[in-house]
This record gives C-alpha cells, structure tokens and sequence, in this order.
C-alpha cells in the first residue's frame, strides 16, 4: 500500500527531485511549494496533489496544516524541506527575521500542528539541513533572530543548525512513542534556493565557474529519496544528522541537549503555540 509522504519545498531543486524518485517508486506523493506556477507544474506532471504556502507568512503554514489534516487520514512521511539563502537581514509580517522564519519556524509550526497525525501514523519527519551548520553558523539561543550580529551567510548556517537541533529535540520527546526524525546534508546542489541571496552565495550557485562543484537536483533528491525510503533503526538512526547516506559530524552544538530544549521552547513561543500542541 502507498504511504502518504508530503514533501515542502518541492516546486524545485532536491524537493522535486524527491518527488519524482518517490512517485515513480509507488509512494503517495503530496507536493508543497511557495510558487502557485511551479507547484502545479511539478505536480501537473505526476498527477498527484499540491499545496501552497509561503513559509515567509505563518498564518499560510497553520492553513497548510488545516488543510493537510482535512485531507490526509495517514501521513506516513513529513518532509521539512523548505528553505532558502536570503540577502540583507529583514523581517517577516510576524516579526522574525526571514532566514530564520522560513528555514527552521515555518517546518517547526507545521509539524507541531501535524503531531497527533504523525504520532498515529508513526511516521518519518525528515529535516534537510546542510553542512552550513557546521562550517557557518555561530548560534547564540539567546538572539536567535540576529539582532546583534548578521550576516547571510552566518543565518543561514544558524537556521540549518536549528534545524539539527529541532530533529534531536524531536526525537528526544516523541522518538518513544512513534515519530522518527531525521536530518541530512544533501550535498552542494545545483538549485534556485539562492535565488535571493547576494555575493558568494549566489555566484557558487548560479556561475558556470563553480558549476564543476555542484551536483545535480536528482543526486540531492536522491538523498532525500533514501530516507523516506528508508525503515528507521535499520537503515538510519533516528535523531541522526546524514550526508551521502552515510552519519556525518556537524556543529557540537547540535550535541547539546540542553540548547535543543531552550530552541525548542523558543520556538514555540515565537510561534505562539500552546503548551498542549508544542509538546512536553
């Protein structure tokens, strides 16, 4: 029987490249992208259902959630892969600074909304991160947002470290009673995610210069594949952080179960959740 995986992100890059894979080996899959054109056009092309929703903006999260609950009794799979690079630091209708909001609070608000659906399905939540992480971030769980110190680069490593840090946290709270999470490094793909960034950035991504340095949209996906496929406790750990389907070092931080709960509680009450729906 198919099992139900929902894919953030997917109206381009590894997220539609998943999507494929996944599609074409059996699964049901449900695309969500941020641009109305390119969704319909991934999912048009494999004849399944899409969804919309800006991560920039939270109230379209918590209707994404509404509308996945209404629509799906099962969800076997939950991938939290949107993300992107931004430029100059700016803040979102909520408040929040964008790099932070649309990589790590929007994929943070969906799947604390999806809880109880996920706990019954026991399902996979998949976290794509990034080997940022470790190499740009200087994570303060105190200034989160990085109104003392900001640059593109550094935000989006601390995004992609909060992301590590969500999966373990996740997992410390609900690994016993039947959610898997699981984050990964899906290499240095050649995508539009940097489309709004500026500087080194987005010459890495878009010159023909370093075009040698990336690999392909499907190799990404492929990694991505490899997980949703993938049986928790045999093929990858649960709390794990992956890269070419292999456990990788990231931050030491990410070690630290103590920041993982401060970020956690943060997030919660940066997204205005109960103390019921943001878990214990």
């Amino acid at each position: 029987m198919p099992r139900t995986i929902i894919i953030t992100g997917a109206s381009d890059g590894i997220g539609a490249a998943s999507a494929r894979q996944l599609h074409d080996a059996g699964e049901e899959v449900v695309v969500v992208g941020r641009d109305p054109r390119k969704t319909a056009a991934v999912a048009d092309a494999l004849g399944v259902a899409s969804f919309v929703a800006d991560y920039s903006d939270l109230a379209q999260v918590r209707a994404l959630a509404a509308a996945l609950l209404g629509a799906y009794p099962r969800i076997d799979v939950l991938v939290n892969n949107a993300g992107g690079i931004f430029g100059d630091r700016s803040l979102t209708a909520d408040g929040h600074e964008v790099t932070f909001q649309v990589n790590h609070l929007g994929g943070f608000l969906l799947t604390a909304l999806l809880r109880d659906r996920l706990l019954e399905s026991r399902a996979t939540v998949i976290q794509t991160s990034s080997e940022a992480a470790r190499r740009f971030s200087r994570f303060d769980v105190d200034d989160l947002e990085s109104t003392r110190r900001y640059s593109a680069s550094t935000a989006y490593g601390n995004a992609k470290l909060a992301n590590i840090l969500f999966t373990k946290e996740l997992h410390r709270r609900f690994g016993d009673a039947g959610i898997n999470a699981v984050a990964f490094h899906p290499g240095l793909i050649a995508s539009g995610f940097s489309a709004a960034a500026r500087g080194a950035w987005r010459f890495l991504y878009t010159s023909p210069l370093t075009a040698r340095l990336l690999s392909s949209a499907e190799v990404g996906g492929s990694r991505l594949t490899w997980l949703a496929l993938g049986k928790p406790g045999v093929d990858w750990e649960p709390g794990g952080f992956y890269s070419n389907n292999r456990p990788a070092r990231t931050h030491p931080l990410a070690g630290d179960p103590l920041v993982a709960k401060k970020l956690w509680e943060r997030s919660a009450e940066m997204v205005d959740l109960s103390e019921n729906v943001a878990g214990h």
